[in-house]
């Protein structure tokens, strides 16, 4: 199966940039390679996360972004110590909603062109 994921951080507040956006791209690449996931896309913004993922049909689309949710936020407390504290008040890095649609109705390409074309339109609308 082959999900497009969506998800933020908490109360959507701008803190996936720099050295965290970097680090949160390693995590949930062995994260995937772990769980035996093949990610097809994956852009780090901001204030959100797309993933393009491929995964074995046993695996729910809930467990997948729950897998991906839970130990990106552990792994990225460890990294990034100032994040643990910034978020210590509510104790989770990350909002419980997220998006996900399975790609069946457009096309696998279409969705990869619209995950990698995201920064370039956020930068846009900033601008």
């Amino acid at each position: 199966m082959q999900y497009h994921i969506i998800w933020c951080p908490k109360f959507r507040f701008s803190v996936l940039k720099g050295n965290v956006d970097v680090a949160l791209k390693k995590i949930l690449q062995k994260i995937c390679n772990d769980y035996g996931y093949l990610i097809k896309a994956l852009e780090v913004m901001p204030d959100h996360i797309h993933i393009f993922v491929d995964v074995p049909q046993t695996v729910a689309p809930c467990g997948v972004v729950s897998t991906l949710k839970s130990i990106s936020a552990i792994e990225l407390f460890k990294a990034f110590p100032q994040l643990k504290q910034f978020y210590a008040k509510c104790g989770a890095l990350w909002s419980r909603g997220y998006f996900v649609s399975t790609v069946g109705h457009i096309s696998e390409a279409t969705v990869i062109k619209y995950i990698k074309e995201q920064k370039n339109h956020d930068k846009s609308r900033i601008q």
